[in-house]
């Protein structure tokens, strides 16, 4: 049985593009709050619906409690459903990610996004929720990806409003698990980048991607084409994305967060001082240029 509060959010998000925005930074790691408000303002005024912060695109495992409660003040005060990533940092505490998720209630946030773990995820999903009180949205990812009856297990916790899938080109899992949320009156969130419209065709009614970290336009319009049954516009969009999605995810597939900074910026939406993903692997010096290439043709 599902919480009436995971019910609402499932309900609040369905057919909503909620943007994995970056957290815009410097090479040295400072972050500007005025500047993050600026650029999640923009994603909203492009046609982001919700924000997700901190998750995988905003490098939440790597920042330190006092920035992340700026940054999650910043998405708050935008007026959309905020939801919060948590965990996510190698070898931490169960109790440092209650504490993220105590943190995301106090501040606000209509929910979590909750990294998976290794270990007994009901539980440590249970925890977050005893913690927070705040409604979830399991993460199956392809680095750490769940089973398919942990998955099952997570999706009857009644404080998991649904799953985001991001099986990145594993097109049986990814169906498989958007299935699972069906089964469980779960809501099928697309995490799938490179596997946007398809996702949607096998059962995603949501999206919450890194490519609308910027290009939030053409993301949008193929939710919202697909979503008002306009299959025509749906299959142009679609076929537009699907050109960006393989210039920004690609290998090395951690470099897409400093690609969609470049995106960003060249928009517009960030200072190109800000556009820096520390935590990134190095990328060759001519694929900024391929990827903004890219942008251009659209």
């Amino acid at each position: 049985m599902i919480d009436p509060n995971a019910a609402a959010l499932r309900d609040r998000l369905r057919w909503r593009l909620i943007a994995a925005a970056t957290t815009p930074g410097s090479a040295a790691g400072e972050i500007d709050p005025a500047l993050v408000g600026t650029y999640l303002r923009g994603l909203v005024a492009d046609g982001a619906d919700a924000l997700a912060v901190l998750a995988h695109t905003g490098r939440g495992p790597y920042l330190d409690p006092a920035t992340r409660g700026e940054i999650i003040r910043q998405a708050v005060d935008t007026g959309v459903p905020v939801v919060v990533g948590v965990g996510g940092r190698p070898g931490e505490t169960q109790a440092a990610v209650a504490d993220q998720a105590v943190q995301a209630a106090e501040l606000e946030a209509a929910g979590l996004l909750v990294f998976p773990v290794e270990d007994d995820a009901v539980a440590h999903h249970e925890a977050l929720w005893r913690a927070s009180g705040l409604p979830m949205l399991a993460f199956d990812l392809y680095l750490r990806p769940y089973p398919a009856d942990a998955l099952a297990a997570l999706l009857a916790h009644p404080g998991v409003a649904g799953v985001k899938v991001a099986r990145l080109n594993d097109a049986i899992a990814c169906q498989e698990a958007l299935a699972a949320a069906y089964r469980a009156d779960r809501l099928a969130v697309t995490g799938e980048d490179r596997m946007f419209g398809p996702s949607l065709l096998w059962g995603a009614q949501a999206a919450l991607v890194g490519l609308a970290a910027a290009a939030v336009p053409v993301t949008a319009a193929v939710l919202r084409a697909f979503a008002d049954k306009q299959y025509d516009e749906f299959v142009v969009a679609s076929a537009q994305l699907d050109r960006l999605a393989s210039a920004t995810f690609t290998d090395p597939m951690e470099g897409y967060v400093q690609r969609m900074l470049w995106i960003a910026t060249h928009e517009g939406r960030i200072p190109p001082r800000y556009a820096v993903d520390p935590y990134g692997p190095a990328l060759p010096a001519e694929d900024r240029e391929r990827v903004l290439r890219m942008v251009r043709s659209r």
